[in-house]
This record gives C-alpha cells, sequence and structure tokens, in this order.
C-alpha cells in the first residue's frame, strides 16, 4: 500500500480551510457566536447583566441562524443542516431548566466554598468561574448534539475572557466551583464529579498523544483524567492521562504532578523536607 504524500495531504488541508463552495456558502459568525453567549448569560442569571426584555428573546434566534450554518460548513446539504438545527434548538429548550439549576448549584458552591464570598449576586457578577461554567454547560449540550465549531467558539470566548480554559466535551457533575480560576486547562475527555473544587493553573490534560501507523494522531480516545465527587484540587497541581483516576474524597496539593490513579480518600503532596517528593497518604476515618 502506498505511503501517503504529506504534501498533497496538507495542499487538500489547505485547499478545505479556504473553500467556501459548500451549501451554505458560509460559516458561522464568530462574532453572533459571541453576542449569543452574552446574552445568554443574561437569559440564565436574569436581572444581573443589563439587558432589556426584548434582547432576552434574542438568544435563540441568533443561535438558530448560526446552527444551519455550522452543519452546512461540516459538509450537509441545507435541508439536512436545517433539520438537524432544529433538532438541537428542541434539546436546547428542553434542557435549558436542567442547566440553569446546575449553575443556581455552582453558584451556590462557590458561596460556600470561598470565605470571601459576602453573597450570591458578588460571585453571579464578578467570579469569573461561573461565567466559564455556565458558558461550557450550554456548550456542551450542542457538543452532545454533534454541532460544528460552535461549542468551541463559545468556550474560547470564555476562555478569552477569563484565562480558564475548559474544553465543550468535558463532563462536569453538580456544584462545581475553580476558586480564582487563572491558568486552569480542563480537556476535552475529562469527567468530573459532583463537590469538586479546583484552584488556579490546575491542569487536567493528556499525556503525549498515539498516533496511527501513518502518524497521524489518533483522535476520538479517552486522554483525560477522571476526577470523583468530593474531590479538592490546589493551585497548580497537573494530573494527565486517560487512565487516571482521582479517587473520591481526594485532596491533592499544590504543584502536585500525576500521571496515576489515587484511591478515594487520598492526600498527594509534595514533602518539602524530602528534596520535594510526592507522597500519597489515606485520610484518618472518621466513622467509629
Amino acid at each position: 500500500m502506498p505511503t501517503p504524500d504529506p504534501s498533497s495531504e496538507r495542499a487538500s488541508k489547505a485547499h478545505e480551510l479556504w473553500d467556501l463552495s459548500r451549501p451554505c456558502g458560509t460559516r458561522p459568525s464568530r462574532r453572533a457566536v459571541h453576542e449569543f453567549c452574552d446574552q445568554l448569560l443574561e437569559a440564565v442569571f436574569q436581572g444581573y447583566f443589563g439587558m432589556t426584555a426584548e434582547e432576552l428573546t434574542e438568544w435563540m434566534s441568533i443561535l438558530s441562524e448560526e446552527l444551519p450554518k455550522a452543519f452546512c460548513a461540516a459538509g450537509h446539504e441545507l435541508g439536512v443542516a436545517s433539520e438537524k438545527a432544529n433538532q438541537v434548538l428542541a434539546a436546547m429548550d428542553r434542557r435549558f431548566p436542567e442547566l440553569r439549576q446546575a449553575l443556581q448549584w455552582d453558584v451556590e458552591a462557590a458561596y460556600e466554598g470561598d470565605p470571601a464570598a459576602p453573597n450570591l449576586a458578588e460571585i453571579i457578577f464578578a467570579y469569573p468561574a461561573i461565567e466559564t461554567i455556565a458558558i461550557q454547560r450550554f456548550a456542551h449540550v450542542l457538543y452532545q448534539e454533534g454541532v460544528p465549531l460552535i461549542p468551541r467558539i463559545m468556550t474560547e470566548w470564555a476562555h478569552s475572557r477569563t484565562g480558564i480554559d475548559i474544553h465543550p466535551g468535558a463532563t462536569i457533575g453538580k456544584h462545581f466551583f475553580i476558586d480564582h480560576g487563572t491558568g486552569v486547562v480542563i480537556g476535552e475527555t475529562t469527567v468530573i464529579g459532583d463537590w469538586v473544587k479546583l484552584y488556579q493553573g490546575v491542569t487536567l490534560g493528556a499525556l503525549s498523544f498515539k498516533k496511527d501507523t501513518e502518524g497521524r494522531l489518533v483522535k476520538g480516545i479517552k486522554r483525560h483524567p477522571n476526577v470523583e465527587d468530593d474531590v479538592t484540587i490546589y493551585a497548580n497541581a497537573t494530573i494527565l492521562g486517560g487512565e487516571t483516576v482521582i479517587g473520591r474524597g481526594s485532596t491533592i496539593g499544590a504543584s502536585v504532578f500525576l500521571m496515576e490513579s489515587v484511591p478515594p480518600d487520598s492526600i498527594v503532596a509534595i514533602d518539602q523536607e524530602e528534596s520535594q517528593r510526592q507522597f500519597v497518604k489515606r485520610k484518618r476515618s472518621t466513622t467509629s
């Protein structure tokens, strides 16, 4: 079997990059998706971001215009793209109350987890993590529905505003809180349980990427860790790998580097007196 010519593949990708001769003739508008994100935040946290009642009704109409473009950009004919867009809009409308409830729990988790938070309003107005988590939760629905382009545009919009990078594919449980937040990275196949708290600079990332027999990256596989319920991960910790599991109730100390699983109720920290060596120990049981 002949070896593919990398230069011809690159030329084909370059043509695909600039080719607009597709059914819809265009791609989603970044500006429109960014406007959608702004209006989505107001729709979720009504009364906090200063939009009028008329503007509050526009967020779904923006999405309805951009979704067919996204499906067309992925190669679907206009009729199929429109049908898929309608299915996604129905799913978004159906899941809106559930997502809004999840975000209420996130705000409450921030209040309970941060002694500096005087009230819930300040968290909604001022905490960058709440903005990022809100956008990611809605982007995740679009990602689950197979929407091209738009989910990533949404989360990168939030990333550019807050410094928190959460891929739309990441699965996040209830009562999630990121304190401070700057520099947090959460990869596509990460799974996070309930009542998880992260601090700034935490990375939930991948190890070196697998390649196929032709030297191309293998996509669509589990690459990022699982974090079970009731876990706290302190600043600048790095946890890598699709087979890595942080057991329920564990605490990961600041600047820890992990590429292997730890059992439930563990403490992982750096021993400052032992040449920076990491250690793992079990928490003392609270049961008699």
